[in-house]
C-alpha cells in the first residue's frame, strides 16, 4: 500500500516562555518570506542543537519520533499531558516544523487542532468555508456540493453570515469541525477539541469521524477517551515526554498506557518537570487514595467509603477556581465526575481562593464500585475561563467486592457500579 505519512526522527524544540503566536493571519508576502527563511532558521537550529540541550531555557516537546502510516489507515495517538501529541500534529499539518528530522505527507490535510485553527476572525462562517477548501485545493463547484451539508451539521445556519469573531466557542468548534471533517481531505487530523462541545455534538462529531474512517481516508486521532480511540482506531501509538515509546493494535496501545505511569500504591506525586507552565499560579503536589482510618492503599474494600486527597499550592489569587475528580474505568469510561465547589457553601466559601496550601479532600460512599480497577484523574479550572492543570490517568485503584451485595451468587455483576440498593419483597395474596 502507498505511504500517506512518512515521519523520521523528528525533533521539536521549544523556548520557555516563548509561545509560539495564535490567530497570526498572513498577507501573501509574510507567507513568502517565511518560506525563504525557513531552510536558515532550520541550519541555525542544527547548528545549536548541541548548545541548547545544555540550556535550561529550552524544552524538547519531541525527541527522535519516527513513523510510517500507509492510505486509509486511522492512527490514534495518546499520552498524558505533556507527551507532545498536539505537536506532533501541529507538524503533520504545517502548523509549525520540526527542529530536526523530516515529514513526509501525501495528499490534502484537513486539521482540527483547536478552536480558531484556520479560521480568520474577520470573514463570516461562509467566507471562511470557502477560504477553507481553497486551500485544500478544492475548486468553487466541489465547495458548494459540500456547503449546505456543512452549515446542517454545525448548525450555525442563522450565523452562517456574520463574522465567526463574534461566534461563541461552541459555534466555533462546530463550524470547524464541519469544515474538516466534510470538505474531504485525503488526510484528516484531529486533536482533542470535542471536549469543548456538549454531549450531543461530541456523539455526532464521533459518528461523523467513524464514517470518514470507513470511506478509507487516513485519519490521526488524538484523544484522552480511550472509548473513542478504541472505538475509532485500528493501531495506536503512544508517546511519553516526547519519545514514541510503543506502537500496535489499539487494544495493546492503549492497555499498555493505561498501565504505564501508575502509581501501584495509592499515591500519585507530581515533580516540578511533570507540571506544564502554563499551569500557574496553580501547583499540584500530591493525589492519595485512603481509608477512613488515613493509611494509603491500592485496593479498597467496596464495602467501605474511601477518601481521595488531592494537594496543591496556589502562588497568588484564584477567583472561580474549582478542583475535581475523574472516576473512570481503564477502558476511559466515565463513572462519575466530582468537583470540590460542587455543594453551595463551599461554592460560596471558597469561590475565591488566597495564596496558600490546600488539600481537597473527597470521600466516595460504601457500596460505590464492582470489582475491577479504576483511574482517577484530577482537574483544576476556572470553568468557561481557564483550566489550569489536568492529569486524566493520575493514579489508579483496585476494588475488592467481598461481602459485597450479590456475592453469594458466582456469576460476575457487569457495569461499573455495584450499588446497595434497598429493595423490598412483598407477598401479595395467598
Amino acid at each position: 500500500m502507498t505511504t500517506a505519512i512518512s515521519v523520521k526522527n523528528i525533533g521539536k524544540q521549544y523556548k520557555i516562555g516563548a509561545a509560539e503566536t495564535k490567530f497570526r493571519y498572513n498577507m501573501l508576502r509574510d507567507v513568502i518570506v517565511d518560506t525563504v527563511s525557513a531552510p536558515i532558521r532550520l541550519a541555525k537550529a542544527m547548528i545549536g542543537k548541541s548548545d541548547r540541550r545544555q540550556n535550561q531555557n529550552y524544552v524538547w516537546a519531541l525527541k527522535d519520533v519516527s513513523f510510517d502510516l500507509e492510505e486509509g489507515k486511522v492512527l490514534g495517538i495518546v499520552g498524558r499531558n505533556g507527551a507532545g501529541k498536539s505537536t506532533l500534529l501541529k507538524i503533520l499539518s504545517r502548523v509549525t516544523e520540526p527542529t530536526v528530522g523530516t515529514v513526509s505527507v501525501r495528499g490534502r490535510v484537513g486539521s482540527l487542532l483547536e478552536v480558531g485553527t484556520g479560521f480568520h476572525p474577520e470573514l463570516t462562517g461562509r467566507e471562511n468555508i470557502y477560504m477553507n477548501g481553497a486551500i485544500l485545493g478544492m475548486r468553487r463547484s466541489e465547495i458548494d456540493s459540500k456547503f449546505d451539508e456543512i452549515v446542517d451539521f454545525s448548525e450555525v445556519t442563522q450565523y452562517i453570515d456574520t463574522p465567526v469573531k463574534r461566534y461563541s466557542s461552541g459555534m466555533y468548534l462546530r463550524l470547524a469541525f464541519a469544515v474538516a471533517a466534510h470538505l474531504e481531505p485525503e488526510i484528516l487530523v484531529v486533536d482533542e477539541v470535542l471536549a469543548v462541545g456538549d454531549a450531543e455534538f461530541q456523539k455526532k462529531c464521533l459518528g461523523k469521524m467513524g464514517d470518514v474512517a470507513q470511506q478509507g481516508r487516513t485519519v490521526l486521532f488524538v484523544s484522552h477517551n480511550m472509548s473513542a480511540i478504541l472505538r475509532l482506531t485500528q493501531e495506536a501509538i503512544v508517546l511519553n515526554k516526547g519519545q514514541l515509546i510503543m506502537r500496535g493494535p489499539t487494544q495493546e496501545a492503549v492497555d499498555y498506557y493505561l498501565s504505564s505511569g501508575q502509581s501501584q500504591a495509592g499515591e500519585r506525586t507530581w515533580d516540578v518537570e511533570d507540571v506544564p507552565a502554563a499551569s500557574a499560579p496553580f501547583t499540584p503536589i500530591s493525589l492519595k487514595v485512603k481509608e477512613r482510618g488515613g493509611k494509603i492503599v491500592d485496593t479498597i474494600r467496596s464495602t467501605e467509603p474511601v477518601i481521595v486527597e488531592f494537594e496543591y499550592k496556589l502562588s497568588s489569587p484564584v477567583t472561580g477556581l474549582r478542583v475535581g475528580l475523574y472516576v473512570s474505568t481503564m477502558r476511559g469510561e466515565y463513572v462519575f465526575t466530582s468537583f470540590d465547589t460542587d455543594s453551595p457553601e463551599l461554592y460560596e466559601k471558597f469561590d475565591s481562593r488566597n495564596a496558600g496550601h490546600y488539600i481537597s479532600r473527597a470521600e466516595i460512599p460504601a457500596d460505590m464500585f464492582n470489582e475491577s480497577r479504576y483511574t482517577v484523574g484530577v482537574n483544576a479550572s476556572s470553568f468557561g475561563v481557564r483550566r489550569y492543570f489536568m492529569d486524566e490517568n493520575a493514579l489508579a485503584f483496585n476494588v475488592d467486592i467481598s461481602g459485597a451485595p450479590g456475592t453469594q451468587w458466582a456469576e460476575p455483576r457487569v457495569g461499573p457500579v455495584r450499588p446497595r440498593l434497598n429493595w423490598k419483597i412483598e407477598k401479595i395474596g395467598d
